[in-house]
């Protein structure tokens, strides 16, 4: 059982070099709009465009898949998947955008940054200056965005991983990342962004996102072993459900309910690997049961 394998589409999508063709980012919900490789940028009310490099091939022939997390982000294709996500990309934006008061003349760390595109939020928002870590490949080409938008004195990338690196600067006011991953916790990035809090974030500084929730529900899928999942009709968005399948079939009658608790922790030879205890019991008319499972994601 490997509830947290990336599909194939996802896998898919990792090309070892950037579409030379422009893509346009729509947002269906708000006035706003990213367009990548557009040849200019509108004011900051009026923001709609992120350049790229005229050359878009990707830098770093001599990646090597060692780390597998690093090298799997080396490749444009993931990135361009996430910033496709409406929901993802436009909250970050929206977010950034409406609270610049937070961030006019304030020194920011972007932990993670991929291509730069929340660096560039932020640096359009009043920033002061923005360092944009990324340990992939990815960095050559966010130097290279961050050149096209005209930020290169605002925005400076660092190649490498937040625990060796050494910023310019004693400390951030502001860290933000988009460290979320499948089932919330999946790849386990969250570990870095708080090193990178309790190393450089002032006191009384922001942390964004600081909060997040995880919701779990019971599904009756009986036919899904043999077909594939349907789930709930939303928004679909660059993180995926996450299905945990119990051993035991349960038959649960009117006013009965099944009590337990869940436990994520990081494997221990893979530190991106998430595994997961479940323990459940069910005291009921048709089935009484108390047992304990275990999962890994990776």
């Amino acid at each position: 059982m490997d509830p947290g394998r990336k599909t194939d589409a996802q896998n898919s999508t990792m090309t070892d070099a950037m579409p030379a063709s422009k893509t346009r980012f729509e947002f269906e919900d708000a006035d706003e709009t990213i367009e990548e490789a557009a040849t200019g940028s509108s004011n900051l009310e009026e923001d709609s465009a992120m350049c790229e490099p005229e050359d878009s091939s990707i830098v770093g022939a001599d990646k090597t898949s060692a780390d597998y997390y690093f090298d799997s982000y080396s490749h444009f294709g993931i990135h361009e998947e996430m910033l496709k996500d409406v929901v993802r990309t436009k909250t970050y934006q929206n977010v950034i955008y409406k609270n610049k008061f937070l961030f006019k003349d304030k020194i920011v760390l972007d932990v993670g940054a991929g291509t730069g595109i929340l660096s560039l939020f932020c640096a359009k928002a009043g920033a002061k200056h923005v360092y944009a870590v990324e340990c992939s490949q990815m960095a050559d080409m966010a130097q290279e965005i961050v050149k096209a938008n005209g930020f290169s004195s605002v925005i400076t990338v660092l190649k490498g991983k937040i625990e060796e690196i050494n910023l310019p600067v004693p400390q951030v006011d502001i860290i933000i990342s988009e460290w979320m991953g499948y089932f919330l916790l999946y790849e386990n990035m969250l570990n870095t962004v708080l090193y990178a809090r309790d190393k450089w974030l002032v006191s009384n500084g922001i942390v964004l996102p600081d909060n997040a929730s995880l919701y779990l529900t019971a599904i009756e899928d009986a036919e899904y072993k043999e077909d594939k999942i349907e789930c709930p009709k939303s928004r679909n968005t660059h993180w995926k459900q996450t299905v945990l399948y119990l051993e035991d079939v349960l038959t649960i009658c009117q006013g009965e309910f099944v009590a337990g608790s869940m436990t994520v922790t990081q494997n221990k030879k893979n530190p991106r690997d998430v595994d997961i205890t479940l323990k459940y019991t069910l005291n009921g008319r048709r089935t009484t049961i108390s047992r304990t499972q275990q999962y890994k994601m990776r």
